[in-house]
C-alpha cells in the first residue's frame, strides 16, 4: 500500500465495546507520521525519521506479560515464570474497563495482517492509542492492498492503550501495565507502557502458539535470507549476537529480520512487514543497511537529539540501552520479493561468548542442534546491564523464550525432525571473545565471522579436516578461506591453556546446570548433545 493512499471507508468499533470514538482509519505512513508532531508527541530528526520516548518503559517487562488459562491453553502452554497464567473473568473485566476508557475518544485504527505465506496470512486489527504506535504497526505488520480492505475480516484484535492504568488490587495485574493474550477472544491487550515491542510481541508470541499447535508449523524468532541460487539460510541469536548485521548481507536478499515460520511446504516465510532493530552504537560503516534505512516513515525510539544540527547521537545511552528503530522492508534495498524463502541448506546459532570458550565456527549434529537451541546460549558482558562487572551466561530457550508459548522441547524436536528431513547443515558462531574472556581476550572481528558465515554457505567447508571440542564435543574445522587458522581452535588462542581448560570444563557445566529444567521432557537424541562431562 502506497505511503499516500487516501482511505476514506468509515468504520464501526462498537462491536469491541469502543463507543462514540473519533476513529482515523488506515491514516498513511505519513500522515501518522505529521500528526504525532502536530500533537507534540514526537519530533522530525535531520536524516527525516521521527524521534519519540516510549515513557517509563524502555523495554519489555517480562513479569507483566499474561496468557489467558482456558480450555484452549490450559494443557498447553508452559506455563511458569515465561508464561504467567490470567484468569479468563479478570481479563473480560479489565477488557471492558479498556474498551470503555476508549470510548469518545480519539483512536487510530489499522487493518493490517501478520505471515507472508499466503496459506498461513494471519489478518489483524489495531486499536491504538497514539499516531506513532500506528505507525509503528504500519511499519511491523504487512500491509494490505486497497482492495483486500473492502472485505477486510480480522481474526486477531491488538489493543495498545499505554495511558490506562490498571488497578492491580482489582484487575488482577501485577502492577498498572499489562500485556495479555487471550487464545479464545482472539484478542492481545496491552496497557500502561508505550513501549512499542510490546504490540509486536503480542501477536508474535501468538502464532508461537497457533503455527505449531495449528498449522504443523515452526515458528522461529530468528533472521533469514536468500542467496542466487535459491538456498535460504537462517540465522538465530539473542540481541547482541550479529543477528540483524550478519543476517543483511550484500550477495543475499533479505527474508526477515526477526519472526518466520517454517511450513511443512518446505517453505521459510517472514511474519513482519518490517524491522525493529537496535541502534546503540550505530554506524553506517558497520550497519549500512539499518543505517539507510533509517529515514522519513523510520521511528526512533528513546534516542538523544543534538538540539543544535537535530542529529542522532546513537552513542549517547542516558535514556535506556535499548534504543530502537522500526522501519518498513521496503526501506532495505536488497529484500527477497514476498518474503518467502524455499528449505533452509544452513541454519546458524549465533552466540556472543563473553567467557571466550567456544569456536568461532563449529558444526553440529542434529543432537547437539536440538540441545544448544533449547539452551539458547550467550553471555553478557560487564556494562551492559546494571551491577555486571564479569560476564554472565544467558540463557534464553529456543533463542527466544519470553516469546514461546509452549515447552521448548516441542520447537526442538520440531527442528529437529526438520533439520533432519530437508539435510540442513547446522552451525555453532561465536560472534564473541577470542584469546581469554572479556578484558583479557579480543572480540572476534566481523569480516573474519562473515567469512566463516561465507565458506559455509558456499560449501567450502564440506571437504575439510574437522576436530572435536574436548569438552562439548561440537566439530571445529581446522581450516576456512580467508581466516587465519590459529584463530579456529579457541585453546590455541589463550596464552594459558590450563587455565582455558578450566574455564571451558567450568562453561560445560552452566550448560548442564541450565538444562536440568527441560531433562525430564528431552529424549535421548537431545540428551546426547550435551557437553561432557
Amino acid at each position: 500500500m502506497n505511503n499516500n493512499t487516501p482511505f476514506t471507508q468509515s468504520i464501526s468499533l462498537e462491536d469491541m465495546g469502543i463507543e462514540n470514538a473519533k476513529i482515523h482509519y488506515q491514516l498513511s505512513a505519513n500522515e501518522l507520521h505529521e500528526r504525532t508532531i502536530a500533537l507534540g508527541q514526537g519530533i522530525e530528526v535531520s536524516n527525516g525519521a521521527l524521534a519519540v520516548n516510549t515513557g517509563k518503559y524502555t523495554g519489555r517487562s517480562p513479569e507483566d506479560r499474561f496468557i489467558v488459562k482456558d480450555s484452549i491453553t490450559e494443557n498447553q502452554v508452559w506455563w511458569g515464570k515465561v508464561n504467567i497464567p490470567f484468569e479468563p473473568k479478570a481479563f473480560d473485566a479489565l477488557y471492558k474497563k479498556v474498551t470503555a476508557y476508549l470510548s469518545n475518544k480519539e483512536v487510530y485504527v489499522r487493518d493490517s495482517y501478520v505471515c507472508s505465506d499466503p496459506n498461513y496470512r494471519l489478518n489483524v486489527r489495531v486499536v491504538t492509542e497514539t499516531p506513532w504506535a500506528n505507525l509503528f504497526c504500519f511499519n511491523m505488520f504487512l500491509r494490505p492492498e486497497v482492495k483486500e480492505l473492502e472485505n477486510f475480516t480480522a481474526e486477531w484484535t491488538l489493543l495498545c492503550v499505554p495511558s490506562f492504568m490498571a488497578d492491580p488490587a482489582i484487575d488482577g495485574t501485577r502492577q498498572s501495565n499489562f500485556a495479555i493474550i487471550d487464545f479464545t477472544k482472539k484478542v492481545a491487550l496491552i496497557g500502561g507502557t508505550g513501549y512499542t515491542g510490546e504490540m509486536k510481541k503480542g501477536i508474535f508470541s501468538a502464532l508461537n502458539f497457533i503455527l505449531p499447535v495449528d498449522k504443523n508449523t515452526l515458528p522461529m524468532h530468528c533472521s533469514a535470507n536468500v542467496g542466487e541460487k535459491g538456498d535460504t539460510a537462517i540465522f538465530f541469536g539473542l540481541s547482541g549476537t550479529g543477528k540483524t548485521t550478519l543476517s543483511a548481507d550484500p550477495e543475499r536478499k533479505l527474508i526477515g529480520d526477526d519472526e518466520h515460520g517454517w511450513t511443512n511446504e518446505n517453505t521459510v516465510f517472514n511474519f513482519e512487514g518490517g524491522c525493529y532493530a537496535k541502534v546503540i552504537n550505530l554506524s553506517e560503516e558497520n550497519e549500512p543497511d539499518i543505517f539507510r534505512a533509517i529515514k522519513k516513515g523510520a521511528i526512533l525510539e528513546n534516542v538523544i537529539i543534538n538540539k543544535q544540527t537535530n542529529e542522532v547521537d546513537y552513542s549517547d545511552v542516558s535514556i535506556t540501552q535499548n534504543t530502537r528503530v522500526s522501519y518498513p522492508i521496503f526501506h532495505i534495498d536488497n529484500i527477497q520479493p514476498g518474503s518467502i524463502g524455499k528449505n533452509p541448506k544452513n541454519i546458524f546459532f549465533l552466540t556472543a561468548d563473553a567467557y571466550g570458550i567456544l569456536p568461532p565456527i563449529s558444526r553440529l549434529t542434529p543432537g547437539q542442534a536440538a540441545y544448544h537451541f533449547i539452551s539458547g546460549y550467550t553471555a553478557k558482558v560487564a556494562g551492559t546491564e546494571a551491577g555486571v562487572t564479569e560476564p554472565q551466561p544467558n540463557f534464553s530457550a529456543c533463542f527466544g523464550a519470553p516469546f514461546m508459548p509452549l515447552h521448548p522441547t516441542k520447537y526442538a524436536e520440531m527442528l529437529s525432525k526438520k533439520m533432519k528431513d530437508a539435510n540442513v547443515k547446522v552451525w555453532l558462531i561465536n560472534t564473541g571473545w577470542s584469546g581469554g574472556a572479556y578484558g583479557t581476550g579480543k572480540r572476534m572481528k566481523l569480516k573474519y565471522t562473515r567469512s566463516m558465515i561465507t565458506a559455509a554457505l558456499n560449501g567450502e567447508l564440506d571437504n575439510v579436516e574437522y576436530k572435536d571440542h574436548k569438552v562439548f564435543g561440537i566439530a571445529i574445522p581446522q581450516s576456512c578461506p580467508n581466516v587465519p587458522s590459529e584463530i579456529l581452535n579457541p585453546r590455541n588462542t589463550w596464552e594459558n591453556k590450563d587455565l582455558y581448560d578450566t574455564k571451558a570444563n567450568e562453561l560445560g557445566q552452566k550448560f548442564r546446570t541450565n538444562f536440568t529444567k527441560f531433562e525430564e521432557f528431552a529424549n535421548a537424541e537431545i540428551m546426547a548433545g550435551a557437553p561432557l562431562a
